[in-house]
């Protein structure tokens, strides 16, 4: 045990990273990022539409040789380490990151004809070009298949798999037909490394199956031809060159070739773990169980909690999806999330006031020096839409109360809180439908980072922050998930306890910023329901005189 290693591959929004893990205690030996090289920070874009965001499949080749040799190189530091010693390897991604594929499970964008073709390349999470197509998906599911969209919040998502393989086939036909098949990055890159050539045998995760494509026992797996047909019969023929079966944790994705054993310097013949999300297996690095609620805080944000599978569940309104063994086997995985978080930051610093790293501590300085309420600011945290607990990509950021002595500061304040606000009501709408949550584990740089951040989370939502000790959970995540398949521990309550581990600090609720913060989340609450939809005759007459009040009582 003390001598046996695991890879933690973590594919996020804008580099990959690897890490090396130490079985025994979950000491991270070494780990390396890679930036991928195409578009804006890795990012394809198009500046007529700021809906979508693309990213080339080489790039996610490139990060995983790249990183792997990097890390393992970066290990031999440390006494004891040998690639020989390897014996798994765990892979998150982003999702729902659909990729279409030819018969031989190659990207059609590494194709001559398709390298630079928009729709030809792997469709990112956070592109919302199909809100129109999943807005129909809701409609006709409502209609025909209630149960497919219950267990998803009853709203399908623009950032999901459905909607994005449709918005496809109206856009860009040729791209539509010309691929066989369609993979999710999660389950493509373990079956890179597999060698696996027919995407048909691609091992697909519940994980992703579930959460984005509707998929569960329950109906016989994915959405049924008849349905499918209601949106479009390519669809429905698609179909049966997709999948029939998804798998948890327990099975592996496949093996490591001898061809990318000797590429990367690994061993043949490890096991690679199936796919997960990163915040999914991030849940796991960060020691989920029953009653915890995860926080991966990064450019967005995703919760994540469990509940034994022996319970019954009651569906969600306004979540991401509830799935059997989507995060820990045994258990239902729940998630929710908003769309936008740390890009909100980078946004108004870095996009509006024009700043970098130092404009970022500028500003922090300034906001810990603010009460809450002192500013009159609130603010909405849709710039990317809502993904929790409304789930509308079609709503957009608003800041309300400013006047001509508004700051910097004051406005990346009223940001910040308006991220803690739909942070609040999220966990409200969980904890409305008897799901415990006991404690809250946070994980992502600016959980480890900002302490500022974190007390003001802690304010608003009057739960106490614990922080993990990784600096890389999801990667974290990944790499217990494979030494619990490769043996190293019998399972994965025992590979948490030894593997994964919390920082001493908490953050607590102070309780007379809490009692602001509670004034300041009724607003936010009239503002996000009325803008929101939920409520079609609101009275927003007093917000701006309420936060005048505040601003005036908090002066004091």
């Amino acid at each position: 045990m003390a001598d046996v290693y695991t890879l933690g591959l973590d594919y996020g929004t804008n580099s990959v990273r690897c890490l090396v893990v130490r079985c025994v205690d979950g000491a991270e030996i070494s780990s390396a990022v890679v930036d991928y090289p195409s578009g804006k920070q890795g990012i394809l874009l198009d500046a007529k539409d700021h809906n979508l965001a693309r990213q080339h499949p080489g790039d996610y080749l490139f990060g995983l040789e790249k990183s792997v040799k990097l890390a393992l190189v970066a290990a031999k530091k440390s006494k004891g380490f040998d690639a020989k010693k390897v014996i798994g390897i765990g892979v998150d991604t982003t999702g729902s990151s659909p990729i279409p594929v030819d018969a031989k499970n190659v990207p059609l964008a590494l194709q001559k004809k398709y390298a630079k073709n928009l729709a030809a390349q792997c469709w990112l999470w956070k592109d919302h070009t199909s809100w129109r197509e999943a807005a129909k998906i809701t409609e006709l599911a409502a209609q025909h298949r209630r149960q497919f969209i219950a267990k998803c919040g009853n709203t399908y998502s623009s950032e999901w798999f459905w909607s994005k393989l449709w918005r496809c086939l109206a856009v860009s036909p040729q791209v539509f037909d010309a691929a066989y098949s369609w993979v999710e990055l999660s389950d493509w890159v373990p079956s890179v490394l597999a060698g696996v050539t027919d995407p048909k045998l691609v091992k697909r995760g519940v994980c992703a199956a579930g959460h984005k494509a509707l998929y569960a026992e329950d109906w016989g797996g994915l959405p049924d031809k008849e349905f499918l047909t209601l949106l479009d019969p390519k669809l429905a023929a698609l179909r049966d060159r997709l999948f029939e079966k998804a798998y948890d944790a327990t099975e592996p994705a496949g093996a490591l070739t001898a061809d990318w054993a000797k590429k990367l310097g690994l061993p043949a013949g490890i096991p690679i773990a199936i796919g997960e999300f990163d915040v999914h297996y991030g849940a796991i690095g960060c020691g989920v169980k029953e009653g915890t609620l995860v926080k991966i805080i990064g450019t967005s944000t995703c919760d994540c909690g469990v509940v034994s599978a022996d319970k019954v569940v009651p569906d969600i309104k306004g979540i991401c999806g509830i799935v059997k063994g989507a995060i820990l086997p045994g258990f239902y995985g729940i998630e929710a999330g908003q769309s936008a978080v740390g890009d909100i930051f980078k946004w108004w610093v870095e996009g509006v006031c024009e700043g970098d790293g130092a404009l970022h501590k500028k500003l922090a300085a300034e906001v810990v020096k603010q009460k809450p309420g002192q500013s009159g600011l609130l603010a909405l945290d849709w710039n990317n839409g809502n993904r929790t607990i409304l789930v509308d990509p079609m709503l957009s950021g608003l800041l309300l109360g400013q006047t001509l002595h508004t700051t910097k500061g004051e406005i990346y304040r009223a940001l910040i809180e308006a991220t803690a606000f739909g942070a609040r009501a999220i966990i409200e709408r969980i904890k409305e439908y008897g799901v415990p949550i006991d404690r809250i584990v946070c994980a992502g740089g600016i959980a480890r980072k900002d302490a500022m951040l974190m007390q003001i989370y802690a304010d608003v939502t009057g739960c106490t922050m614990l922080v993990t000790t990784s600096n890389q959970a999801c990667a974290l995540g990944s790499a217990v998930s494979a030494a619990v398949l490769a043996g190293a521990h019998k399972d994965f309550p025992t590979a948490q306890a030894k593997m994964t581990s919390l920082e001493k600090k908490q953050y607590k609720p102070d309780p007379a910023r809490q009692k602001a913060y509670n004034e300041l989340y009724r607003l936010y609450r009239q503002v996000h329901d009325a803008f929101g939809g939920l409520t079609k005759t609101a009275d927003l007459s007093r917000v701006m005189k309420d936060l005048l009040a505040l601003k005036e009582t908090q002066a004091k």
